[in-house]
């Protein structure tokens, strides 16, 4: 009577994913995928178990005592040739040590194919940190590297018709001289001086004009927004240190036909950036407004700063009276 299992096509525990060539007595170095095996003619009465490197399992017993005896000798016998036959037609791996044993077959989550993580990168921003740009307290001029401290109760202003960095009082109002336009009770806004200007005194005497004529004249459409102006007063006409540098101030108190008037000025000093251009800084400010102290132009004028230079003196000791 034989116990041998027949020969076939078996699971190559030793491979997963694969099968291999039992001739009946041994295990042959011929193998295959598993997925391409075709149905096996023939099915062994009893496949090998995964656990054993390669031999096939052991038949069953029969007969009587000394039959199951024999039988288990036999079986170890098959065992043990097996297991050297494997040795030798496997052997070791090109480091001279025995190849890590694959995943468990039975587990298909350990056979599948490792993939690349989906998990994105993190992506460095494209602005630095604490861009002052970003901060509503803080009006920024990049053209001539400056900053302006923005006062509580104000905004930077959005509008597409701000040709030049603005901030202003938070609510508007109908313009006394015109229905269809609307005004701020106070406005601050930075400039270029012009091309080859380069005196801040004579900057600042030339550009009050326009300064009180757009804040109360007329506007950029050509409206007569406070009924135009109808006098004026000169209230300060002075040098000023501005973000550490020697500019000049010119302020007036305006007149107007229409409205309360106000008071504005133009503040002149060398940017702190390029090739030191000057920049033109203008308030406006309506009259009678508590809000609106002279004062409070004084408190701008003297936050303004280098961009990044948080440091810097300002215009602090400046006389800067009404």
């Amino acid at each position: 009577m034989s116990f041998a299992t027949p020969p076939g096509w078996y699971p190559d525990a030793g491979a997963p994913g694969t099968e291999r060539w039992w001739d009946g007595t041994a295990w042959t170095a011929h193998s295959r995928p598993l997925a391409a095996a075709p149905p096996v003619p023939h099915a062994p009465a009893q496949q090998p178990y995964a656990h054993q490197p390669f031999g096939p399992p052991a038949p069953p017993a029969r007969g009587g005592g000394r039959t199951r005896v024999l039988t288990i000798a036999l079986a170890s016998v098959l065992v043990l040739g097996t297991a050297l036959t494997a040795a030798i037609l496997l052997g070791p791996d090109d480091s001279g040590t025995r190849a890590a044993p694959g995943p468990n077959r039975s587990d298909p989550a350990s056979t599948a194919p490792a993939t690349a993580s989906t998990t994105p990168s993190p992506v460095p921003s494209s602005s630095p940190e604490g861009d002052p740009d970003d901060d509503p307290a803080v009006l920024v001029d990049q053209l001539n590297g400056i900053t302006l401290a923005v006062p509580d109760g104000w905004e930077k202003s959005t509008r597409a018709s701000d040709a030049v960095p603005t901030m202003r009082t938070a609510v508007s109002y109908d313009c006394p001289g015109s229905g269809a336009s609307f005004c701020y009770r106070g406005t601050v806004s930075t400039r270029t001086a012009q091309a080859g200007e380069s005196d801040p005194k004579a900057i600042a005497e030339a550009d009050i004009t326009t300064a009180a004529d757009r804040a109360y004249g007329e506007d950029t459409l050509g409206r007569s927004t406070h009924g135009g102006i109808t006098s004026h007063k000169v209230l300060t006409s002075e040098p000023v240190t501005v973000a550490g540098r020697t500019g000049y101030l010119v302020r007036w108190r305006v007149v107007t036909g229409k409205g309360p008037g106000g008071t504005v000025q133009s503040v002149a000093f060398p940017s702190a950036a390029g090739s030191e251009t000057p920049v033109i800084v203008r308030f406006a400010f309506d009259a009678g407004r508590a809000e609106l102290p002279v004062s409070l132009m004084d408190t701008i004028t003297r936050s303004i700063r280098p961009i990044g230079d948080s440091a810097t003196s300002g215009g602090v000791g400046a006389s800067i009276g009404p």
